[in-house]
């Protein structure tokens, strides 16, 4: 009776602890802590004082143009994705107010995107104003649109809506026409040339910004001060002195408005403030420089004299905020925004100055207490 019992006891005491095994066996796992939302860039990074912020990433007209009520209802309820017109190979970029206007070189023409009024258009569709191959894009004073066509070789100019106005440069002997930006106070237009292997025409053209007719010419090719090797484009800064993208001896060149050679900064290598291969530049209101190099895949700025401010965004085998392959066009709003287009990602990526409030409106200038781009940074943060 008593062994009996025991195995009875025995038994009973299996079950129990396979009760409770396959209790513990069912019971939930506990789970992990939610995945931190990836932080945005920030440059420089903590524990630096802030410059710029990444603000957001333009795609496609879907990311700007408003949603109406009753597609956003039809997503909601189906889980269908918004879509638009995308950028199919963007290259050069130019903005004013809020309105950013972004050279496609495979679609053949330049779209406008108003980031205020969250308006989409296509510029240069048909003739007799249809691109080719938009590369150098500016803007003058009054808002019209300078395009140009490396393929027509040429300049379309258009109204700030895409209004076709007139061409000019057709009859000029150009070698490989890349750059361009516009000097309303000089009533000039500078054309970069950037001749090749096999040509001598490695200059900037300067134009009369009416007529197109050829005033001078600045550079000539070679390795020396104020020779020129490869030129990609040009801007003019707010001391009136003309910065050109010496692509091809890794370097800006300065120039005085007549042509003379002042300066030059910059040289080959890959630190901070040098350069693998430099392509587009733009300059803020404080006339601080941004120079876009496609091979560190970022922005350098720097100011006047040629000192190192600050560099923004960075090389991404992956796409993401502030990561770029290919970038290319370079634009800042008068509110200090930058535009940044990369040719691989298919993409414009925007970034807001530390003392511009993030919801303010495109364009607007910044409060004049507030610092409007990299200006009081220290040199050399990367």
């Amino acid at each position: 009776m008593n062994a009996r019992f025991s195995k009875a006891s025995r038994l009973l005491a299996v079950l129990g602890m396979c009760s409770l095994l396959l209790f513990v066996g069912c019971a939930e796992a506990p789970k992990a802590p939610p995945a931190r939302k990836a932080e945005l860039p920030v440059y420089p990074p903590p524990p630096e004082q802030a410059r710029f912020f990444y603000e957001r990433t333009i795609r496609s007209s879907a990311d700007v143009v408003a949603d109406d009520k009753d597609g956003s209802l039809r997503r909601a309820l189906t889980g269908e994705n918004r879509t638009g017109e995308g950028l199919d190979k963007p290259y050069g970029v130019a903005a004013r107010n809020g309105r950013v206007y972004v050279g496609d070189t495979a679609a053949r023409n330049v779209i406008m995107f108003d980031l205020n009024t969250k308006k989409y258009r296509r510029i240069g569709i048909e003739e007799p104003g249809a691109i080719r191959m938009p590369l150098g894009i500016d803007l003058d004073a009054a808002g019209n649109l300078y395009v140009l066509d490396a393929t027509l070789k040429k300049i379309f100019v258009y109204d700030g809506e895409g209004k076709y106005l007139r061409t000019m440069a057709q009859d000029i002997k150009w070698s490989r026409p890349v750059g361009l930006t516009v000097d309303s106070a000089a009533r000039r237009i500078y054309a970069v040339d950037a001749g090749g292997v096999d040509s001598d025409e490695h200059k900037v053209r300067v134009l009369d910004l009416e007529t197109g007719k050829p005033l001078l010419e600045i550079g000539s090719r070679g390795n020396g001060p104020g020779e020129l090797n490869l030129p990609r484009d040009v801007a003019i800064g707010t001391d009136g002195l003309v910065y050109v993208v010496d692509g091809g001896n890794f370097r800006i060149q300065v120039f005085d408005r007549s042509g003379k050679f002042v300066k030059t900064f910059g040289g080959i290598g890959r630190r901070s403030g040098q350069f693998a291969r430099p392509k587009e530049i733009a300059v803020d209101r404080e006339g601080n420089l941004y120079v876009v190099d496609t091979a560190f895949a970022n922005v350098q700025i720097f100011n006047p004299d040629g000192q190192l401010l600050l560099d923004v965004a960075a090389r991404g085998d992956d796409d993401g905020p502030g990561r770029f392959m290919l970038p290319s066009g370079i634009a800042v709003d008068n509110d200090g925004r930058i535009y940044l287009v990369d040719q691989f990602f298919r993409k414009m990526d925007v970034f807001r100055p530390a003392g511009l409030s993030a919801t303010a409106r495109y364009g607007d200038p910044l409060p004049p207490q507030a610092p409007a781009t990299a200006r009081s940074a220290a040199p050399a943060v990367r």
